[in-house]
């Protein structure tokens, strides 16, 4: 089996930042890509950045200059550091990984259970 747990969510005023974790456990042969999708009420699920095997990067437009995506490949783990949070980044937020597990060749995507993550005054 193989679990992705996040934590670092919670209540932030606008301007504020937060910091995601999440880890993977389990029986885990390898690691591609890991990233943080969210989800706005009524709205669909998307991605907010991701970072391949290699270490690079990528975000979506309306998060670049205020969010940072890291990975600690030796702790299964990667991070997304929010600052100058705005409203409209109020969502819940998912973890996601592909995975390769010992007792097969397959890739699979692996959710978290989601952390809310709610921008106020």
């Amino acid at each position: 089996q193989v679990q992705l747990v996040e934590s670092g969510g919670g209540l932030v005023q606008p301007g504020g930042s937060l910091r995601l974790s999440c880890a993977a456990s389990g029986s885990i042969f390898s690691i591609n890509a890991m990233g943080w999708y969210r989800q706005a009420p009524g709205k669909q699920r998307e991605l907010v950045a991701a970072i391949n095997s290699g270490g690079s990067p990528n975000y979506r437009d309306s998060v670049k200059g205020r969010f940072t995506i890291s990975r600690d490949t030796a702790k299964n783990a990667v991070y997304l550091q929010m600052n100058s949070l705005k409203p409209e980044d109020t969502a819940v937020y998912y973890c996601n990984a592909a995975i390769r597990r010992l007792e097969s060749l397959a890739w699979v995507n692996y959710w978290g259970q989601g952390t809310q993550v709610t921008v106020s005054s």
